[in-house]
C-alpha cells in the first residue's frame, strides 16, 4: 500500500488554518486513491455531489450537507462518486492554535491524548442541528480567510473556538469526556503561571510547589493528566509564543528566543524546527509569500 505524507501549508501560521474549496466538473476519483496522512486534523464539508471518504475502520459516504472529521496523523483517502459535480471545502486546523487558559480543561479531548476525534462522526452523521451549524461555520471560516476583512485573525479564532464548542457540545455519549476533570482543575494555578512566566525560567520545582504536590509525584500527574510532559507543555508553549513574536515585533530572532525564556540559541532553532518544519527566518518567509 502506497502512503503519503502530505505537506500543509498554512493560508497563516499564526492561525495553524488552511481552508479551500475543491470543484470536480465529473470525472470519478479511481478506487485506487493514494493513502495519505498529516498532522493537523481535517474536516471535510459536502455542498454538491458525493464523495467516499476511507480510513483504515471506516467509510463515510458523504453526500451535499453532510461533513466528517479525521484526526491527527489518520491515514485516509477521498473518492468521488458518480458523474455529478462534486463541491466541498477541506479544512486543516491545530486545534492547539486556540488554547487559551480558560480552554485548558479540554486541551486533552482536542489534542486526540486518548482517541483520534474520528471518534466525534456519529455526531456530524445524525445531528441536523449540528451538521447546519458546521455549515455556517465552515461558510465563516472559509470568507474570512480568503476576503481578509480588517480582524480576520480575531474572526477566524472565535469561529476555530464555536466549531469545537459545537462539537463539544454535540458530542451527546460523552465519547470526549474523562474521569480526571477535577484533576485538571487542580493544574489550573500552573498552567496560568506557565502562560504569565514564558519569558523567564520555569523550574519543576516552583510549579511543583503551586500545585502542592512533590516534584517526582507533579511530573507524573501532568504526563497522566495532559498527556504530555510538563517539559514538552512549556516548549509548546514558548514555540506559539515566539511564532507570534515573529509576526508582530520587530524583533531579531536572539530577542525573540529570549522574549519566550530560551536562553540557548541552538536549543531554540532546535524547538522550533521540531515544531514547524523550518527555521524562524523560513517561518517569517512562508507567512510574507502566502499574505
Amino acid at each position: 500500500m502506497d502512503v503519503y505524507q502530505e505537506p500543509i501549508e498554512y493560508q497563516n501560521p499564526i492561525l495553524c488554518v488552511k481552508i479551500w474549496q475543491l470543484v470536480n466538473k465529473g470525472i470519478e476519483y479511481p478506487i485506487d486513491w493514494i493513502w495519505h496522512y498529516h498532522k493537523p486534523v481535517e474536516f471535510i464539508l459536502i455542498e454538491r455531489g458525493q464523495l467516499d471518504i476511507h480510513t483504515k475502520d471506516h467509510v463515510f459516504h458523504l453526500k451535499a450537507g453532510d461533513s466528517c472529521v479525521i484526526g491527527s496523523s489518520q491515514l485516509h483517502f477521498s473518492r468521488k462518486i458518480g458523474e455529478e459535480e462534486l463541491v466541498y471545502y477541506v479544512l486543516h486546523v491545530e486545534f492547539a492554535a486556540y488554547f487559551d487558559p480558560a480552554m485548558q480543561m479540554y486541551f486533552r479531548m482536542f489534542m486526540e491524548i486518548d482517541q483520534p476525534l474520528d471518534c466525534l462522526n456519529y455526531v456530524l452523521e445524525a445531528n441536523e442541528e449540528v451538521k447546519a451549524r458546521i455549515s455556517r461555520i465552515f461558510a465563516g471560516i472559509y470568507r474570512e480567510m480568503h476576503e481578509k476583512p480588517k480582524g480576520y485573525e480575531i474572526a477566524t479564532s472565535m469561529l476555530m473556538k464555536k466549531l469545537m464548542l459545537t462539537l463539544l457540545r454535540g458530542d451527546t455519549l460523552g465519547t470526549l469526556e474523562r474521569q480526571d476533570a477535577a484533576e485538571v482543575q487542580l493544574l489550573l494555578p500552573v498552567l496560568a503561571y506557565v502562560d504569565e512566566h514564558l519569558d523567564d525560567r520555569i523550574e519543576l520545582q516552583d510549579v511543583s510547589n503551586l500545585a502542592h504536590m512533590s516534584y517526582s509525584y507533579f511530573s507524573k500527574f501532568f504526563k497522566k493528566t495532559m498527556g504530555v510532559s510538563f517539559t514538552e507543555y512549556v516548549n509548546q508553549k514558548r514555540i506559539k509564543k515566539a511564532e507570534r513574536l515573529l509576526l508582530t515585533v520587530s524583533w531579531n530572532i536572539a530577542q525573540v528566543a529570549d522574549g519566550v525564556g530560551i536562553f540557548n540559541m541552538a536549543h531554540f532553532y532546535k524547538l522550533f524546527k521540531r515544531y514547524n518544519g523550518c527555521t524562524p527566518k523560513e517561518f517569517v518567509g512562508k507567512l510574507r509569500i502566502i499574505q
